[in-house]
C-alpha cells in the first residue's frame, strides 16, 4: 500500500481553489516568467484537468507542471490553505507512473535509493575533486565549477568532501546526564559537501551537554525524490531512515538542513503511523536550541567592538512551516554579528531541489532578485539554515559579481563558543 497520497486522494482541496490569483504575488517562478500556467492556480487547474481525464500528458502540460519549486509559498498564503506543492507533487507521482521518470529522475531515484552506491560515488568525486572542478578566485565564496551531466558549466558548486561527515565520528558521543539525547539527522548536504556544517552542530550540542547520535544507517531524505517524482523512492528512503532513527532511545531527531527538516517533519508526517511519530521527534537546530536556552546563554558573552554584519535568508522549507524566529534570535544574540533584515528575506532562492537542474534560467532570475536584495542589505555575511540554500545562494551572489560569502548559521555560532564544553569536562 503507498504510503504518499495519490493525485484521487486531493480532489476535496483541489476543488477547494477558486482561482482568486492571491498566489501571483507569492509564486517565484511566476514573478520570474509571468505565465499563467506557472502560477499555483494554472498548475492547480491542469492537476485537477489531469485528473478528471480532461487533458492528457502533452508536453505543454509536463513543463508547466516542472515548472514549481515546491516552495510552499503558495499555499502558505493562498486563503483557502490549498496545498498547491502537495497536489504538484502528487501530479509528478501520476506522470512518472504513467509515462516513467525522465532521465535525470532516473539518475535521482537510482542514487537516492542506494545509499552505498551514493557513498562510493561521494568519495570517488571527493579523491578527484582536483581534476574535476576548475578553481575560481579567493572573492567568489571559495566554490567550485564542475562540468557534468545536466549541470550547466556556469555553475558553481561546492567540492565533494574526501572523507564523508558521517564516517568521522562514532555513532554515540556520549553528553552530560540530565540533557537530551538527540538522533543528528545529516542530510546529503551536510554528509558530502558540507561537512563543516556537521563539525558546527557538534561543537554547539556538546556545548549544551547534550548527548549526539549519529547513525550511519540513515539515507536521504527523499525531498529530491520528491520533486522527480519518483514516489517509490521516497517510500524506501522514509523505510529506512525510519529503521535507522529507531535504533537508539532519542528525545528529538535534530537537522541542521531546512529541506531535511521538511522531509522528516512534513513528508513522513503525512504518511501516519510510526512517521507520523518520527515527524513528531523533529526538530530544527535552532528551534531546539532555542528551547534548550542557548540565545540567553550567548547573551551573557561580551559584545565584539567591531562585529561583522550579517544578514539571513529564510529557507522556504522552515518559513512556510513557521520557523522564522528562531534562527534570528540566535544570530542576534551572537556577539560577534551585527544582524541586519535584508528585503523580502522570505523569497525562494530558486533552488526547489531538482528544479534548478531542469530549469536554471528560470533558477538564475529568481536568484537575480535575492542578489539585489543582499547587496542593498550592505552586509559582509549571509546567513542561513540550509546548506541546499547556500549552495544556490552562492551561485547567486557569484553570478552577481557581488562578494559576500554564504554561511550556515552554526559556522558562526561555534565561533562565539569556547572550545571546553561540559561532555568534555565530565569524561
Amino acid at each position: 500500500m503507498s504510503k504518499l497520497k495519490k493525485l484521487e486522494e486531493y480532489r476535496e482541496e483541489i476543488e477547494m481553489c477558486v482561482k482568486c490569483g492571491a498566489c501571483r504575488a507569492h509564486c517565484p517562478v511566476f514573478g520570474a516568467e509571468r505565465q499563467e500556467g506557472r502560477v499555483a492556480r494554472g498548475k492547480v487547474a491542469l492537476a485537477h484537468s489531469v485528473l478528471k481525464g480532461d487533458v492528457g500528458l502533452e508536453a505543454k502540460v509536463l513543463e508547466d507542471l516542472s515548472q514549481c519549486l515546491l516552495c510552499g509559498s503558495c499555499g502558505a498564503q493562498c486563503p483557502n490553505k490549498v496545498p498547491t506543492d502537495e497536489i504538484v507533487a502528487a501530479a509528478r507521482r501520476r506522470i512518472a507512473e504513467q509515462r516513467g521518470l525522465s532521465s535525470f529522475g532516473k539518475g535521482v531515484a537510482a542514487v537516492l535509493g542506494r545509499p552505498r552506491l551514493m557513498n562510493v560515488l561521494a568519495k570517488t568525486g571527493g579523491a578527484l575533486s582536483s581534476l574535476l572542478f576548475k578553481k575560481l578566485p579567493e572573492d567568489s565564496g571559495l566554490r567550485l565549477r564542475f562540468p557534468a551531466p545536466f549541470i550547466e558549466g556556469d555553475r558553481t558548486l561546492p567540492p565533494i568532501a574526501a572523507k564523508p561527515f558521517r564516517e568521522r565520528y562514532p555513532e554515540v558521543l556520549p553528553g552530560v546526564a540530565g540533557q537530551p539525547t538527540v538522533a543528528f539527522f545529516t542530510g546529503c548536504g551536510i554528509n558530502y559537501m558540507y561537512p563543516a556544517i556537521g563539525e558546527a552542530f557538534l561543537k554547539a550540542l556538546r556545548f549544551m551537554g547534550v548527548t549526539v547520535v549519529i547513525p550511519k544507517d540513515q539515507a536521504c531524505c527523499g525531498l529530491p525524490a520528491v520533486s522527480a517524482g519518483a514516489g517509490g523512492t521516497v517510500e524506501k528512503l522514509a523505510d529506512q531512515n525510519l529503521s535507522a532513527l529507531s535504533r537508539h532511545e532519542v528525545d528529538f531527531v535534530v537537522t541542521a538542513c531546512a529541506s531535511c527538516n521538511a522531509g522528516l517533519g512534513k513528508i513522513y508526517g503525512e504518511m501516519g503511523g510510526p512517521f507520523a511519530e518520527l515527524a513528531e521527534k523533529t526538530r530544527d537546530i535552532f528551534v531546539f536550541l532555542a528551547e534548550q536556552g542557548l540565545p540567553e546563554k550567548l547573551a551573557a558573552l561580551p559584545r565584539h567592538s567591531s562585529p561583522k554584519k550579517v544578514t539571513y535568508h529564510d529557507p522556504c522549507h522552515l518559513r512556510t512551516r513557521g520557523i522564522t524566529r528562531e534562527p534570528r534570535a540566535i544570530l542576534q544574540a551572537l556577539p560577534q554579528v551585527d544582524f541586519v533584515e535584508m528585503a523580502d528575506a522570505g523569497t525562494c532562492c530558486g533552488l526547489g531541489g531538482t528544479y534548478s537542474v531542469y530549469h536554471y534560467d528560470t533558477s538564475k532570475k529568481i536568484g537575480a532578485k535575492k542578489a539585489a536584495n543582499i547587496a542593498a542589505s550592505g552586509a559582509e555575511l549571509v546567513a542561513t539554515d540550509c546548506p541546499g540554500c547556500i549552495m544556490q545562494l552562492q551561485d547567486t551572489v557569484n553570478h552577481a559579481g557581488l562578494s559576500q560569502k554564504v554561511v550556515h548559521i552554526l559556522e558562526l555560532l561555534v565561533e562565539a563558543l569556547p572550545d571546553e564544553n561540559p561532555a568534555d569536562r565530565q569524561v
